[in-house]
């Protein structure tokens, strides 16, 4: 056998695949991919409608009322998968590293793609993401490679967004959803594509979270407004009530907050009982009244989250959990955004 411990881990994460009611055979043979992403082959995109993969999946409660909808298509970035320190690493991942393709597509596409397969189809593609190290340089001797490592990262992305503008959208409107090194580049994706772009009436919303974004950076693009706002950008970073980060109180901007229970500017906190739905340990289950919402400058704070074992949960730092904790509010938050452009077309103004 080639891979015997990717082999079992594989094993393990095709049962937990049927516990939540679907069925992949993805490819994790590193000899199946080349160095340069040709982006119409499949095995390039972790998520993709052309094949089955993790973020057609679904806790129980939803699965039960799962309409699918293909009106719509959402291109989704994955955060930092490409964590690996235990040896010698380069500045940018490899299409060919089978541990970070399996990490990317059992844990961000499950838990953070799919909360969007109710808007129609997830578009994510894999991409050479800079080693989660790139973001530590600053000021250091290794920032011009840190930085070359997220131009590379971005120009694969930047590929595969024109293969799929070219070659699937066919005229769909387009929600960009993304997490963590993932918003650095849907940031710079928006500016470049839709910012003040023709292709502008075409985005329903951007969710953009767990990075800073300075509004000041966008001329058209304004932060939402309402639950029902379109063309506008959504964000957060979600850090335990009392706690910010030094470097965050360092930043010269105030950046987009979004509330995601009440979707709403003026309403910016909201207790964690009118949480109906976060996704924790257990895919399969959806949990009520884990965590609040507060907007506090540049952040988004909540009390210690409440669930079974939380006195374990001891972190001030929820960027992990940005979409797990408020996973049912954000589904139907793009729901509504959805039925809203649908209903209205390309003839809103977001200004």
């Amino acid at each position: 056998m080639r891979f015997p411990i990717y082999f079992i881990l594989l094993l393990l994460l095709s049962s937990c695949a049927q516990n939540n009611y679907v069925k992949y055979s993805p490819i994790y043979e590193k000899e199946a991919y080349n160095d340069q992403p040709d982006y119409s082959n499949l095995i390039y995109w972790a998520a993709h409608p052309n094949k089955k993969d993790p973020s057609d999946s679904l806790p129980i409660v939803l699965a039960k009322q799962y309409q699918p909808n293909d009106k719509v298509d959402v291109f989704f970035l994955h955060p930092t998968t490409y964590l690996d320190t235990t040896k010698p690493y380069g500045w940018n991942g490899s299409f060919k590293d089978i541990k970070t393709n399996i990490q990317t597509d059992y844990t961000t596409i499950l838990n953070q793609a799919s909360v969007f397969n109710i808007a129609g189809r997830v578009f994510a593609p894999r991409y050479r993401q800079a080693h989660i190290k790139s973001y530590s340089p600053i000021g250091h001797a290794d920032t011009v490679k840190a930085i070359a490592a997220f131009e590379l990262a971005y120009q694969d992305i930047k590929l595969a967004f024109d293969y799929y503008m070219k070659n699937e959208n066919n005229g769909r409107p387009i929600i960009i959803a993304s997490h963590s090194q993932g918003s650095t580049h849907a940031i710079r994706l928006l500016k470049e594509y839709f910012d003040d772009k023709p292709l502008a009436k075409k985005l329903i919303a951007a969710y953009v979270v767990g990075m800073a974004i300075n509004p000041a950076d966008y001329v058209q693009l304004k932060p939402c407004a309402t639950p029902t706002s379109l063309g506008c950008i959504c964000a957060w970073r979600t850090y335990k009530e009392g706690y910010t980060p030094e470097w965050i109180m360092k930043e010269k901007y105030v950046s987009i907050v979004t509330n995601p229970l009440s979707w709403d500017e003026k309403i910016t906190q909201i207790d964690r009982g009118a949480n109906m739905g976060s996704v924790l340990y257990n895919y399969k289950t959806i949990t009520a009244k884990v965590a609040g919402a507060y907007n506090h400058g540049g952040v988004l704070w909540t009390k210690k989250p409440k669930f079974f074992g939380n006195f374990l949960y001891n972190t001030t730092n929820y960027h992990f959990a940005d979409y797990n904790l408020f996973y049912l509010s954000v589904r139907n938050n793009v729901a509504e955004r959805v039925n809203t452009y649908l209903s209205i077309g390309e003839n809103y103004s977001n200004k």
